[in-house]
């Protein structure tokens, strides 16, 4: 195996063209900037877990009304809140106009409407909806 890797460093270092001269893009008296091999030149990163993260955190000199992994205040989000049925909790892209509850099928709206009033009353105060069913 080091016969072969003798015969190869022999070939490479020994490389020249048709004429007899060196290879136009070799250029013999060129230096690798890093130190090493290719290896050297990366970055070690260092990785913290959570634990760590915090105890950074209270040994700096915080205020009050900072965010922190304490207290993650988020603001309201942009989007609109998504809808859900009130019977099988599936995303409901309907509405029953009687009753106000929420549904996502043709069963469920069919279930609604056998519903007796408290019952719906039920389900929207779970919802915290302020409609009142006649």
């Amino acid at each position: 195996m080091s016969d072969r890797v003798a015969a190869a460093d022999a070939v490479f270092s020994s490389q020249t063209d048709a004429a007899g001269g060196p290879l136009p893009f070799k250029q013999p008296n060129f230096l690798h900037s890093g130190i090493g091999g290719a290896a050297a030149g990366k970055k070690n990163r260092t990785w913290k877990n959570l634990k760590q993260i915090l105890a950074l955190e209270r040994a700096l000199p915080w205020q009050l009304n900072d965010p922190s992994y304490f207290n993650i205040d988020a603001p309201p989000s942009c989007k609109p809140a998504k809808k859900y049925s009130d019977i099988s909790g599936l995303p409901a892209s309907y509405t029953d106009p009687q009753t106000k509850l929420r549904f996502s099928t043709i069963e469920e709206f069919n279930y609604i409407r056998m519903l007796p009033t408290d019952v719906v009353t039920g389900y929207l105060a779970l919802r915290k909806a302020t409609s009142i069913v006649p």
